[in-house]
């Protein structure tokens, strides 16, 4: 059998890298597969590397602006699929308005689905933008042979906010990246830290208002207040009005940038030592399909205060601290409460660098492929749910 994956609108971000760490583990023979092929852009291209099985194409619309993207998978795609003798198409980015069958769709936008996040960017281009996603994405669900989903939470949501059973569905979350793997460490009392050396907070994520890093700087300068000598790195990209917001807090609370520093991009190979320069992650986002960074953080053997809400919980389970993500006082507690004990910091890391163990993009990729697989051999005379879940 010949898999297609329409990368057409995978350029950056959480998408590319889940099709790379897919592709990277995947052994497409051992589920039917001789050849994958792949069209995109050459940037997305050139990050897939190259394997025996794999066909990378880029067409020059697919370089080109969303619209020329766009326009090419709705009138293209499918002539291109059927040349290429293709027995199912693999959509990665959600979204297909194209003919061919059978195809199967990813949900790895949770933003556009998980009840009032999506309007935290008030009335703006960005809004309208994401109300059309969401209605593209609704309808290829509905109409799609399969949809792939990376948690349970995801898959609920989802078909609640569609009002509708998306019919075959797999639950498959994401590997970690084995370029953060390390044991935990010996956690040490917060009186061995000082104001020279501190305790080290670490929160990878772009600056978005669902994000809520502003809360996070308001209960570490809280915590600063009653001092416990910690200092918080934000990594990620940063976007505007929201940046400012988290600069404006910042400015407020440490105007001499003793404890509260950003970071506007890292790369994501520097990541790594990052995660094992820090004592502790942070993650705060309200909405999330399934975060690499916590993954991350988890396989680095960090302990990890954690936002409980969205997929999160799912993902980490017992190995973190919970809190509000919109409550500084409720992010400072849960940060105190691992900071000042030694004990809990390495249960908790113990118990997520555990979970993570499981998590590896090799049975991603089995999964996934295997699901594919069973929808490219011919549509099941009954509606169910597969669960393959780490």
């Amino acid at each position: 059998m010949i898999l297609g994956i329409d990368a057409s609108n995978i350029r950056t971000g959480g998408g590319i890298t889940y099709l790379a760490n897919l592709l990277a583990a995947a052994e497409p023979d051992a589920c039917g597969f001789s050849t994958v092929v792949v069209w995109s852009g050459e940037p997305t291209l050139a990050r897939l590397g190259d394997r025996p099985w794999l066909d990378k194409r880029g067409e020059r619309a697919l370089d080109g602006r969303l619209p020329s993207r766009a326009a090419w998978q709705s009138v293209r795609l499918s002539k291109a699929a059927r040349a290429a003798g293709c027995d199912l198409l693999y959509f990665p980015g959600g979204s297909y308005a194209g003919s061919f069958r059978p195809f199967v769709a990813l949900n790895h936008n949770q933003l556009l689905f998980e009840p009032g996040e999506l309007w935290r960017f008030g009335w703006s281009p960005l809004t309208a933008k994401l109300l059309l996603l969401r209605a593209l994405q609704s309808r290829t669900f509905r109409r799609a042979d399969g949809v792939v989903f990376l948690t349970r939470h995801g898959r609920d949501v989802v078909q609640t906010a569609i009002g509708a059973d998306v019919g075959r569905a797999a639950v498959v979350h994401n590997g970690a990246d084995e370029r953060f793997r390390r044991q935990p460490r010996a956690q040490r009392p917060i009186g061995t830290y000082t104001g020279e050396r501190p305790f080290r907070l670490l929160y990878v994520s772009p600056v978005l208002p669902y994000k809520h890093q502003w809360h996070v700087a308001e209960a570490v300068a809280r915590l600063r207040s009653e001092r416990l000598p910690i200092e918080l790195e934000f990594v990620g990209r940063g976007y505007e009005p929201y940046l400012t917001r988290l600069r404006r807090t910042m400015a407020q609370r440490d105007p001499d940038g003793r404890f509260l520093r950003f970071s506007d991009f890292v790369p994501h190979e520097e990541l790594p030592d990052r995660c094992a320069r820090a004592d502790m992650a942070v993650i705060a986002s309200s909405c999330e399909a399934h975060p690499a960074v916590l993954t991350e953080a988890m396989s680095a053997g960090l302990p990890i205060a954690c936002s409980n809400r969205s997929a999160l919980p799912e993902v980490l389970g017992d190995g973190g601290a919970y809190f509000d993500p919109e409550d500084p006082a409720d992010i400072a507690r849960a940060l105190r409460g691992l900071i000042e004990s030694p004990e809990r910091r390495a249960a908790c890391a113990r118990a997520a660098f555990a979970r993570a163990q499981g998590a590896s993009w090799a049975a991603a990729a089995r999964d996934t492929l295997g699901f594919l697989a069973a929808i490219a051999r011919g549509p099941s005379r009954t509606r169910g749910t597969a669960e393959a879940s780490t």
